[in-house]
C-alpha cells in the first residue's frame, strides 16, 4: 500500500467513525511549545483508550501544516510504524515511545530542531471505537549569536601614561613654588652670613691698623724726647 492510498484510507476511516467521535477525545499536553534551533523537544498527545480494543486497530497520522505543503511527522498504521511515509524533513529525527502508547499517550521526540520545523502540528488518531484529532503549535527560534571575544590591538602600544589631572598640576606647581622659595631663603642666609663675616674681618683689620698706628706714634714721640 503506497502513501496516497494510506492517507485516503485514513480519511475514509475518519468519515466512517465520525458518528462516535463524541466519546473519543484527543488532547495535547501543551498547546504551544518553544524551543531553540539544534535542540530537542518532545511533543505529546493523549487519547481515549478502550481495554476491549486491540492495538492493531490503532492508526495515527501526524503532520506539520506548513504554508507550502504538509510534512508528515509520524505515521502508525494498524499499530505498526510506517517510516516510509515520513517526510524527508523529519527523516531520522523522530523517535516514539511504544510502551506508553497502550496507556493512550503518544510521545514524539524530535531531535536537532530546525527553524523550518515551526508551525502547527496536527495528529489524527483513529480506532475501532472512535476518532479525533489534536493540534499544537511549535516555535523554533534561531540559535543565539555568541559575541566574538575581543582581540587586543597590536598595531599601536597602549598609552600607559596619562596627562596629569588639574589637581596634580596644582600640587606640582605648589611644590615647585615651595622649592624656589626655599632656595631663595638659603641664598639670602648665605649672603647674610658672608656679609657678616666680611664686615667683622674688615673691622678687625681696621682696628689692627689703628692700633699699629698708635704704637708707631708712641715710638716716634719717645725717640724725639731722647
Amino acid at each position: 500500500m503506497n502513501r496516497e492510498k494510506m492517507i485516503c484510507s485514513i480519511l475514509l476511516l475518519i468519515i466512517l467513525t465520525s458518528c462516535v467521535s463524541g466519546t473519543f477525545v484527543v488532547n495535547v499536553t501543551q498547546t504551544s511549545y518553544q524551543a531553540e534551533e539544534n535542540h530537542d523537544i518532545t511533543l505529546e498527545w493523549t487519547f481515549t483508550t478502550n481495554p476491549h480494543s486491540s492495538s492493531n486497530s490503532l492508526n495515527i497520522f501526524c503532520e506539520l501544516l506548513a504554508d507550502l505543503r504538509p510534512s508528515v511527522l509520524f505515521h502508525l498504521h494498524e499499530g505498526v510504524e510506517v517510516p516510509e511515509s515520513q517526510d524527508e524533513q523529519f527523516a531520522g529525527r523522530v523517535q516514539w515511545d511504544k510502551d506508553v502508547l497502550r496507556e493512550g499517550r503518544l510521545r514524539l521526540h524530535v531531535s536537532r530542531l530546525r527553524t523550518e520545523d515551526s508551525g502547527l502540528y496536527l495528529c489524527d488518531v483513529l480506532t475501532s471505537y472512535g476518532s479525533n484529532s489534536g493540534r499544537c503549535w511549535l516555535n523554533v527560534t534561531a540559535a543565539r549569536d555568541r559575541p566574538e571575544p575581543e582581540t587586543p590591538n597590536t598595531t599601536s602600544p597602549p598609552n600607559t601614561t596619562s596627562p596629569p589631572q588639574p589637581e596634580s598640576r596644582g600640587r606640582i606647581g605648589l611644590y615647585c613654588g615651595l622649592g624656589l622659595t626655599a632656595a631663595l631663603l638659603a641664598l639670602c642666609t648665605l649672603y647674610s652670613i658672608f656679609s657678616l663675616c666680611f664686615t667683622k674681618s674688615t673691622d678687625n683689620k681696621r682696628n689692627h691698623l689703628q692700633f699699629s698706628a698708635v704704637q708707631m706714634s708712641s715710638l716716634s714721640d719717645t725717640s724725639h724726647q731722647d
